[in-house]
């Protein structure tokens, strides 16, 4: 009960920037999970792909709209990257790709969501 009240105060609490960071990174530990795994279901893989589909088209939608106040480059940058995570997605499911560069560019965002300069995030990865 007191887990369930803390939950719903932090969800209260938590901004904008807050809970997209903690999208990434539930998206990112269900593609790593499927990418651990030595044989997922298929159906593992569509959901984790879809989610991670799902995040970056709410991204780019919120990149486009008037309010949003990103520098323009940044905004630019960030929809083209949208729709390369569309384009590679579409490679895994068709059995052409691996789902390593959506890790990669989703710890990327992380990164830099969290202030950590993404040179430290290729390295680890590295």
């Amino acid at each position: 009960m007191a887990f369930r009240a803390y939950g719903e105060v932090q969800q209260r609490t938590a901004g904008p920037k807050e809970i997209e960071l903690s999208l990434f990174r539930q998206i990112t530990e269900a593609l790593e999970a499927v990418a651990a795994a030595e044989t997922p279901p298929l159906e593992a893989w569509a959901d984790a792909l879809y989610r991670n589909q799902q995040l970056w088209t709410i991204v780019a939608t919120d990149l486009v709209n008037p309010d949003n106040t990103l520098p323009e480059e940044t905004k630019r940058n960030l929809v083209s990257l949208s729709q390369f995570v569309r384009q590679c997605s579409n490679r895994v499911l068709a059995g052409n790709d691996g789902i390593a560069d959506l890790i990669d560019i989703n710890k990327s965002i992380i990164a830099g969501l969290s202030g950590i300069p993404v040179s430290t995030v290729t390295e680890e990865a590295a």
